[in-house]
């Protein structure tokens, strides 16, 4: 996986993403997220230890990195904004909630975007697959590939685009 991470940054870089690589491979989650999010596909944590920083060129869709995921980057979005969004339309009924948070904690969301809407792309954790949600029912989902490479490799063919 290491090397189709290595490709998909020569790519984004080669085609104007603000892209930055990590110095060393450490990866630092905080512990809200490794503790809710226990079975995280290697693959991706990979991913988190060699990229900083994966924004495309217009700046309206990004990768959640280790920063987004600790709540430190800059970007005005949490990294869970939409689960949030969901939270807070449902308001005061608790069942609705309960199942909002139950359904968030098996989706790892890994790109955000507000191009066009609000979207994103998540890990299925419990087939490993990569999904996209978009408003206003984010928890509607389609499957868009089965593995973070496969992912990687459509949004390099341009058969996802991702702006």
């Amino acid at each position: 996986m290491n090397k189709k991470i290595g490709e998909f940054m020569t790519w984004a870089n080669e085609n104007g993403w603000d892209i930055a690589g990590k110095s060393g491979f450490e990866l630092n989650l905080s512990s809200s997220v490794i503790s809710r999010y226990k079975d995280i596909p290697n693959e991706f944590l990979d991913f988190l230890r060699r990229v900083k920083r994966c924004i495309t060129p217009n700046e309206k869709t990004w990768f959640n990195c280790e920063d987004e995921f600790n709540n430190s980057s800059d970007l005005a979005f949490k990294w869970n904004e939409f689960e949030v969004l969901s939270l807070e339309a449902a308001m005061d009924d608790s069942i609705w909630k309960s199942q909002i948070t139950a359904w968030w904690d098996n989706y790892v969301p890994i790109v955000m975007s507000v191009e066009g809407g609000y979207s994103f792309y998540a890990i299925d954790l419990t087939n490993g697959a990569i999904v996209r949600g978009y408003e206003p029912e984010f928890e509607e989902v389609d499957k868009v590939a089965s593995t973070l490479e496969q992912f990687l490799e459509l949004i390099m063919s341009n058969s996802i685009e991702l702006q």
